[in-house]
């Protein structure tokens, strides 16, 4: 799994979001901090998942839509940091032009899983 690239790209974002959440304040700790770094982790989670399932594909592609669904929710997320003033306009653009490239990259897999599908 660490050879796809949309792997790599939502991993390295999700280390992005983490050492940007350290400055956010201490009030958002157990919300807005707590919730963009697991949905942005969720997304790596849910590739591996969906990587262990190749061999079936109605459960390849439900994890991948997971995946997808949490690259949706980091996004919502990193909305309320921008507009709340925790990230400022060039990190949250970034960041949110490289989710929605990963999300991209996620809806071509879906509809092409003959590609990653292993055969029996």
């Amino acid at each position: 799994m660490e050879n796809l690239i949309v792997f790599k790209k939502a991993y390295d974002l999700a280390m992005e979001v983490f050492v940007l959440t350290k400055t956010f304040p201490k009030e958002e700790i157990y919300s807005l901090t707590d919730q963009v770094r697991r949905s942005s982790r969720s997304i790596c989670a849910n590739i591996g998942e969906a990587y262990r399932k190749r061999k079936y594909p109605k459960n390849f592609i439900s994890k991948l839509t997971d995946a997808d669904g949490e690259c949706t929710e980091t996004l919502i997320h990193l909305n309320f940091a921008k507009d709340c003033g925790y990230l400022d306009e060039s990190n949250y653009t970034g960041l949110r032009t490289r989710y929605l490239e990963v999300g991209k990259m996620l809806g071509a897999i879906i509809n092409k899983p003959e590609n990653f599908i292993i055969s029996t």
